[in-house]
């Protein structure tokens, strides 16, 4: 299971991450593809990527497979599981741009420039129920996508493409996006602010501390709790001025709700943590992030490799 959030700071930058909460990791690691790098899986191979991209992968035969990616432009992409609602095609369809779920964040993040130019590039896109090889499975997922201007959801279902526009600028699993929306206006009482005192007959009773207007909020660790408790901390959070506060900001923000080793067991029994916490950086083009096992960030700077070149690269850490 994962959470993203959005967000930008006083000057307009982007800062946009995500946890990826699971029971084990996949050797990930952070890669840039440069400018002029061709993907196999969609369009045969033929079409070069416009913009430079980094994020966190894992790049069997070289082919790299973005679980979060961020271009040099400021467009981000981010797969979240989705089991049970994600549905793929079965075939291709002629005249339209097929592609696998897999390929699906790269080529918009490779492509696109905005989340306008990704919207506009979606209505001739068909995702196809294709693994990338026999090591893996599918991965059913929705997609959370965002620039410096606005963010939106995407789901692939039974009975095709939905686009939803995310004025939250949240996401977590299942359901639906359109159940998220709808479930957080169950909580529009809760608040930051500090109670006043109450009077009940003759007595006036004061509360204990601060934190009284955010009872109701959820704590637990399933998908609709972490989504309302996502978007009541990132609404809430003050504005920070800066790289490190805004960096600061979503890590913490992304901290209350991630997951604790031990307290939730997926259907096989394993227990479901977060691996990874990522950001990125849209006012420095870095991309930031810790472990469960180490909490020290690291920062990538997408500048810190050559652009152009047509390859894949790691990125060497600066913190």
């Amino acid at each position: 299971m994962c959470t993203g959030i959005r967000f930008t700071d006083p000057e307009g930058n982007l800062y946009f991450g995500r946890n990826l909460d699971w029971t084990v990791g996949y050797g990930q690691e952070v890669l840039v593809t440069q400018r002029g790098f061709t993907h196999p899986d969609f369009m045969e191979g033929k079409v070069p990527t416009r913009y430079a991209v980094i994020g966190m992968a894992i790049a069997p035969e070289g082919c790299p497979l973005y679980l979060d990616v961020m271009n040099e432009e400021g467009l981000a992409v981010a797969g979240l599981n989705f089991p049970g609602y994600a549905q793929y095609a079965d075939a291709p369809e002629d005249g339209k741009v097929n592609m696998p779920a897999y390929a699906f964040p790269f080529y918009l993040a490779s492509q696109c420039k905005t989340v306008d130019e990704a919207e506009e590039a979606l209505k001739d896109i068909v995702i196809l129920n294709q693994a990338p090889s026999d090591q893996y499975e599918v991965a059913l997922l929705h997609w959370f996508i965002a620039d410096k201007n606005r963010s939106i959801v995407v789901e692939y279902q039974a009975d095709g493409m939905h686009v939803y526009h995310d004025e939250l600028d949240v996401l977590a699993n299942q359901p639906t996006f359109a159940y998220h929306r709808e479930n957080v206006r169950s909580y529009l009482a809760c608040t930051p602010d500090f109670p006043a005192d109450a009077h009940w007959r003759e007595a006036t009773l004061s509360p204990y501390g601060s934190g009284a207007g955010m009872r109701g909020i959820p704590g637990d660790y399933y998908s609709p709790s972490r989504f309302v408790r996502a978007a009541y901390l990132n609404a809430n959070y003050p504005a920070q001025e800066g790289e490190e506060a805004n960096v600061s900001r979503l890590f913490h923000t992304l901290g209350g709700v991630a997951m604790a080793l031990g307290a939730a067991k997926v259907s096989d029994g394993d227990y479901e943590y977060t691996l990874y916490t990522s950001c990125y950086s849209g006012r420095t083009r870095t991309y930031y992030y810790n472990t469960y096992e180490n909490p020290a960030i690291r920062a990538y700077p997408l500048d810190s490799v050559p652009l152009d070149g047509g390859v894949v690269v790691k990125v060497p850490a600066t913190l």
